[in-house]
């Protein structure tokens, strides 16, 4: 008996944008409007490539990013509920898919100890480069018309799963945490025994109930939260099944 928990990052597992976040980076902490203003939806990726060159040509440093960023608060009851997975790892396998960057991740869950709590973080790949900028890429190519062009977290969930069966590992329930608009792709892949967790009074939420009035609701049992100890109740409920 095993659990898949997928989590999305910004304002799921932190209580903020990590890509917005680091715009505290910046002098007077903010972009200029033609840079701003250059953002096409779907093509965050590429707008964050800009803000990067940006933060390097103000000779931003990776230290100074570093520090800003792990700075970055989590949402309530996180930390405890991080906490609670990383003593139960024998029974929850538990990923990260976001469209945030290996960088901004890696550093925050790092200095707050909890890198060991997943197994595995999808998201854009990030590095410095030898001039000291920051550069992101995009995670991967998918052909999915709803999603943003860099991700498609359906795509990935779907890829993971398919790769933890020939291992031998399938699970008895798909927990899904996350917020989004882009976090809807991977909702309507799951099925009737797994379970999405929107986050209270945002989009994810919305959309799924959307879909609920146009009577076409998703297929998974759907619980929202607003704290991350509500998640917690929820896995102990499953733990005792």
């Amino acid at each position: 008996m095993k659990f898949l928990l997928v989590f999305d990052f910004d304002h799921t597992i932190v209580d903020e944008n990590s890509d917005t976040w680091v715009v505290k980076c910046a002098p007077e902490k903010k972009l200029p409007n033609g840079l701003r203003n250059s953002y096409r939806p779907g093509h965050w990726t590429e707008y964050m490539g800009r803000v990067f060159v940006y933060l390097g040509d103000n000779g931003i440093k990776e230290d100074e990013m570093r520090r800003t960023m792990t700075r970055i608060p989590f949402t309530d009851g996180m930390v405890d509920l991080l906490g609670f997975i990383g003593e139960n790892k024998e029974l929850f396998d538990c990923i990260i898919v976001s469209d945030s960057n290996t960088v901004f991740i890696d550093w925050i869950l790092k200095a707050a100890d909890f890198r060991t709590v997943f197994d595995e973080v999808f998201t854009n790949p990030a590095a410095f480069s030898s001039t000291g900028y920051l550069t992101v890429q995009s995670f991967h190519a998918h052909h999915c018309a709803k999603c943003p062009k860099n991700l498609c977290k359906r795509k990935v969930l779907q890829e993971f799963l398919d790769k933890q069966l020939e291992r031998g590992v399938s699970y008895t329930q798909i927990v899904y945490i996350g917020d989004g608009g882009n976090d809807l792709c991977p909702v309507m892949f799951l099925k009737k025994d797994d379970t999405a967790m929107p986050r209270q009074g945002y989009t994810l939420e919305k959309k799924i109930s959307q879909l609920a009035q146009d009577l076409s609701p998703v297929e998974c049992s759907v619980m929202v939260w607003s704290s991350a100890t509500e998640i917690m109740s929820y896995l102990k409920v499953l733990m005792k099944e």
